[in-house]
């Protein structure tokens, strides 16, 4: 019967090709492949190749048509490369540990519907959100400046678009945490360093982290 209910409203309104191909693959058909890239000198971590196909299929499924299926397979990825960091995090280490979503202006919210990485962080076993291995904080960091979109801006624009694009509400709740600031694609690195910048201010540690670099 679900078979034939999701075949039907393929027909109707047929899902992309993108993500009928994300449906079909599991945590294994997606590699791992964790690297530093130095992005306006400041190290960003980016834990997926983008030139992989099964990689721009999960992270476009994940962006533009919100599936859940591809928040669940970026999430478990997460945890892979995680795992490891947190685990010698705690060992040296006394500090909370926070994952913070690259917040949507409420603008872009409201027109999107969704924020995706809030989507993978949903998806994350219990105790990597309730304070036993780390702590999802959504409402630490806040996008108050309205800006462009920044497929088609140039390297220099970039940056100028991003300028006080953010501040953190409550800096108390964040102050001495160690923070892993999540977004999912980055390119230049702008909007990372300019989220960062806002919670490195408030006296928190960051560690800025992407899916993938376009």
């Amino acid at each position: 019967m679900r078979n034939t209910i999701a075949t039907f409203f393929d027909v109707i309104a047929p899902r992309r090709a993108r993500t009928i191909r994300t449906q079909k693959r599991a945590q294994a058909d997606i590699p791992l492949t964790p690297a530093v890239h130095r992005l306006l000198g400041m190290d960003i971590t980016t834990i997926m190749d983008y030139r992989d196909t099964a990689v721009q299929d999960l992270i476009r499924s994940l962006k533009y048509d919100g599936s859940r299926h591809a928040a669940r397979l970026c999430a478990q990825v997460l945890v892979d490369f995680l795992m490891e960091e947190l685990s010698e995090e705690k060992a040296y280490s006394p500090r909370r540990i926070l994952l913070v979503p690259m917040p949507l202006h409420a603008s872009r919210l409201r027109e999107r519907g969704f924020n995706q990485i809030d989507i993978v962080l949903d998806h994350l076993p219990i105790e990597w959100r309730n304070g036993s291995t780390a702590a999802i904080a959504p409402h630490a960091l806040i996008r108050i400046k309205q800006t462009r979109s920044q497929a088609h801006l140039s390297r220099a624009d970039r940056i100028k678009n991003m300028q006080d694009a953010f501040t953190v509400p409550a800096p108390d709740t964040i102050r001495d945490t160690h923070i892993y600031l999540l977004d999912d694609v980055t390119t230049t690195g702008a909007t990372l360093k300019s989220a960062a910048h806002a919670l490195r201010a408030a006296g928190a540690k960051v560690t800025p982290l992407a899916l993938a670099r376009a």
